[in-house]
């Protein structure tokens, strides 16, 4: 039975053919420490490295490649973000989307540092408005923290007017751009982001254990991991150059290497269309499991453009068993439970139960999806 790979929200798979062919290539060819010796192998691993950095920087828009630093996942990411700026008596403005990589780290500060978060909520029809967040602005606060778009209902938030918000405020913009990395258009400068967090493993196409954190050139976060650079060997003290500073320790320069390979391959395809062709799939799927008499749909409306991203439940019947099912006798991968984001849930209703969450990537068909609403039709018939 072919497997039919709906988890793409989680990290998408099948990689593009150059991904396994260039780490393959490092490991095989020069898979020394980049940085740290000034050999021929040294050099051209530290060379990968800079390759990476600066296609990343060209996706984003930013200006200078060294205040983009790689992480082995958008958590650790969003943990230096967060951790690294906010100070004893902080606010922040959150929202009820945030994946736990989000909320845990403002929730620790909240409780070590007393910074106080706000956490904005969709209205009725399950979108942002960018009212709602000026009115929780306050004079202390410091740093509006937003997911791009929701993992569990795949609603978009309007990124470059809440940037153009925090900047009139003067608070820094942090976006987790976990969901749209890779399948929105993101350009730091334009859009008035101060930090930006993303994984290589979803969007970007890269292999798992890749992502990254851009810190505009004025924010200055106090490092959270501190040791070898490779630079400045004979001070005790952290250096003060990017991307050093932040960049302790061996970077993986075998993933690395298969994220350049994701990240062209993502830029010559063109993120616009992939994000249409994601578009596409889920106004598909909605239409499809809406049809289906049991089941419920979560998130705005049809009309409403979001990432790859459905989540649904059939009555009566729990979700991880929906997946399950879907698994073992359809052959067809999605994920069931809370996504890492309990606010989440209760803003569908969800918190108790959960749901069943099918997500698209570029090589997704939609001869999959309707193998998947059959697959659900059939299911629900059977618990009715």
């Amino acid at each position: 039975m072919a497997i039919i790979y709906l988890d793409n929200a989680a990290s998408t798979w099948p990689k593009p053919p150059a991904v396994k062919e260039k780490m393959a290539e490092v490991i095989e060819e020069f898979a020394a420490n980049p940085g740290r010796g000034g050999h021929a192998l040294g050099m051209k691993a530290s060379k990968t490295v800079f390759r990476t950095r600066a296609q990343l920087s060209r996706l984003f828009g930013i200006q200078n490649p060294n205040d983009l630093f790689f992480y082995l996942n958008a958590t650790q990411a969003l943990n230096q973000a967060i951790k690294g700026f906010l100070k004893d008596g902080d606010h922040v403005v959150s929202t009820t989307i945030e994946h736990n990589s989000v909320r845990r780290p403002l929730e620790y500060m909240s409780r070590t540092k007393q910074v106080e978060v706000t956490y904005v909520e969709p209205r009725g029809d399950q979108l942002f408005y960018l009212e709602d967040f000026a009115q929780a602005i306050r004079p202390n606060t410091r740093l509006l923290a937003v997911s791009h778009a929701s993992n569990l209902t795949g609603v978009i938030l309007p990124i470059a007017e809440l940037g153009r918000l925090a900047k009139q405020h003067d608070v820094k913009f942090l976006v987790d751009a976990s969901q749209t990395a890779g399948v929105l258009p993101i350009h730091v400068e334009e859009m008035s982001i101060d930090m930006l967090a993303f994984p290589g493993h979803k969007g970007l196409y890269g292999p798992q254990g890749t992502g990254g954190l851009y810190v505009h050139g004025e924010i200055d976060l106090e490092p959270m991991i501190h040791g070898g650079t490779g630079s400045q060997s004979e001070s005790i003290v952290q250096p003060a150059t990017r991307p050093d500073r932040y960049e302790s320790g061996t970077v993986n320069t075998v993933g690395l290497a298969g994220l350049l390979a994701g990240v062209s391959h993502v830029m010559e395809k063109g993120v616009e269309a992939i994000g249409q062709h994601e578009w596409d799939l889920v106004r598909k799927t909605i239409a499809g499991l809406q049809e289906i008499p049991g089941v419920t749909v979560y998130g705005p409306g049809i009309e409403t453009q979001r990432v790859g991203v459905v989540s649904f439940n059939i009555a009566g019947v729990d979700a991880s068993e929906v997946s399950f099912i879907l698994d073992q006798q359809y052959g067809i991968a999605t994920r069931a439970g809370f996504h890492c984001s309990p606010l989440g849930h209760q803003t569908t209703g969800t918190e108790m139960a959960g749901a069943v969450r099918a997500s698209f990537g570029m090589y997704n068909t939609e001869q999959e999806i309707e193998a998947l609403i059959g697959a659900v039709e059939e299911i629900a018939a059977a618990f009715r």
